[in-house]
């Protein structure tokens, strides 16, 4: 059975709590933030990128060559219908059977516009065109930025969008010396999921802390009831800030 430890996300101190958490393996949906904790399995591990050893492979420099023509442009996290067109496109070609598969333009509104926080929608479009081609919702953290949810034109499947999408978060950071890009939860196996395990400098959180993911073909997925630790010990080992040192 699924289960997730979870906490409100508010006040003076969200952007401290979500820094501090989003270190130890959590990630952001609206207002709350979550990290899996099933009884029985720790398959789900929160994946980021060491942007200091990140170096791009052939393919992926096909991808960022495939995409030059798109622009990108930050702005504030205010849903609108031109994104909430293409996201149900995506949805409807790549996600028809998942748990998104029903939201409708308010409850995307909701999942943009929801965030206590500092998060940008980073849009991207053809030059000279202002129909979008893909979409992220970003956080800023004090150490990186982490990639909420992103969705693209599902029709351009060899422009690889997800991919290019992580790599010009990659560049984003480095240029504002930001040493790590979170990429959510990777699952040993998952073929939606097995693009992240193609990025050199990739972390996973596991056991407390982070560690290099070494060979992702070697890597096994913790699926007996012994992977993971009491609920009461998960709770008690998790470390908060400090609110006297805003």
């Amino acid at each position: 059975m699924e289960r997730k430890l979870f906490t409100a996300l508010q006040g003076d101190s969200a952007g401290q709590l979500n820094d501090s958490l989003s270190k130890q393996g959590f990630r952001r949906s609206q207002n709350v933030l979550y990290r899996p904790s099933c009884s029985d399995c720790a398959a789900c591990l929160s994946a980021r990128i060491d942007v200091s050893r990140f170096v791009a492979t052939r393919s992926q420099r096909k991808t960022l060559n495939r995409n030059a023509h798109l622009r990108r442009r930050a702005t504030s996290p205010w849903a609108n219908e031109e994104q909430y067109d293409l996201f149900r496109r995506y949805l409807d070609s790549r996600h028809a059977d998942g748990g998104m598969a029903d939201m409708d333009i308010f409850e995307f509104a909701a999942m943009i516009e929801e965030t206590p926080i500092r998060s940008r929608v980073i849009e991207y479009s053809e030059r000279g065109s202002s129909d979008l081609t893909a979409v992220c919702l970003t956080d800023v953290l004090d150490d990186g930025l982490s990639m909420v949810y992103s969705f693209y034109e599902p029709g351009l499947q060899k422009q690889s969008l997800g991919t290019f999408m992580v790599l010009d978060h990659i560049a984003i950071a480095r240029e504002a010396g930001l040493p790590y890009v979170y990429l959510g939860y990777w699952v040993p196996g998952s073929p939606k999921m097995g693009y992240k395990a193609g990025f050199s400098g990739l972390q996973v959180y596991r056991h407390g802390g982070w560690q290099d993911i070494g060979e992702p073909k070697e890597y096994k997925a913790d699926m007996h009831p012994l992977s993971t630790d009491p609920i009461a010990e998960q709770v008690a080992n998790i470390s908060l800030p400090d609110s006297r040192s805003k």
